[in-house]
């Protein structure tokens, strides 16, 4: 298959390197530097070497920022049988492109990334393949991941941003508060580490991608639930209530087993 990717970034170019020893893989960034490292791939960086590549399958990897705009400038330069893809993590305004863009489409989510993935080893990640893709679409995914041993799950396009909005804005809002609060620490100790690099990782991510998140119709409630919890919290401790405390402590055990 002729495979179009859309922007070399650390998922593009990951993505490039998955695909190209099996299919007829080009690459685009408007960034010659960033396309450096590519191997066994055709380098792009003109729409006019896209409209004569003539792809088949288009997997557009943009930062989220910008994924409906690079769409918007690829469409004239691709043959209409060409199946257009995204892998964004949050969905929001894709269903409605897709539904007037005249193209096929199929949308997904691998739920990993370069900075806590251990990307030789991805057996335990996941993907969710949006329900209301193309079936050919759907199946393409579906091998692709499978080879990656991926675990895979379909979810309509409210179903996934109801679970994102579970998934990711929780930890990154935890994270987000464990930065406002913390104090640099001569010895630290494990725990704090542990959390200090999880925060550090969060917080080099992308800021339109953190704002995307945490502006997901579905995130509110969950940092309700959150400042609910610290209420509940710092009442326990303000109040020294040992046996409510030990009863929460409980509780938060049953729920992480």
């Amino acid at each position: 298959m002729k495979i179009l990717i859309l922007g070399a970034g650390k998922m593009g170019t990951f993505l490039t390197d998955v695909l190209c020893t099996q299919h007829e893989v080009a690459i685009f960034d408007t960034n010659p530097k960033n396309l450096r490292f590519v191997f066994n791939t055709y380098r792009m960086t003109t729409y006019e070497e896209i409209k004569a590549f003539e792809p088949e399958l288009l997997i557009n990897c943009v930062t989220l920022k910008y994924t409906l705009e690079a769409f918007d400038k690829v469409m004239p330069y691709i043959p209409q049988s060409c199946i257009i893809s995204d892998i964004a993590s949050v969905k929001t305004g894709l269903p409605e492109y897709y539904a007037k863009c005249g193209h096929k489409f199929v949308s997904t989510h691998p739920m990993f990334g370069p900075t806590f993935a251990n990307l030789d080893n991805l057996s335990n990640e996941n993907a969710i393949i949006i329900t209301e893709s193309d079936c050919l679409g759907k199946a393409f995914f579906k091998d692709l991941y499978n080879s990656l041993k991926l675990r895979i799950f379909e979810y309509s396009f409210v179903e996934h941003d109801e679970t994102i909005a579970y998934s990711l804005s929780i930890p990154f809002a935890s994270s987000i508060v464990f930065a406002a609060v913390m104090k640099h620490q001569d010895a630290p100790g494990t725990t704090f580490k542990r959390h200090l690099a999880t925060a550090r990782g969060v917080m080099s991510e992308d800021d339109y991608l953190l704002t995307e998140i945490l502006f997901n119709p579905y995130t509110p409630e969950q940092l309700k639930k959150i400042r609910e919890e610290l209420k509940y919290l710092l009442d326990l401790v303000e109040s020294k209530n040992t046996g409510g405390l030990q009863d929460y402590l409980k509780k938060l055990r049953a729920n992480l087993a």
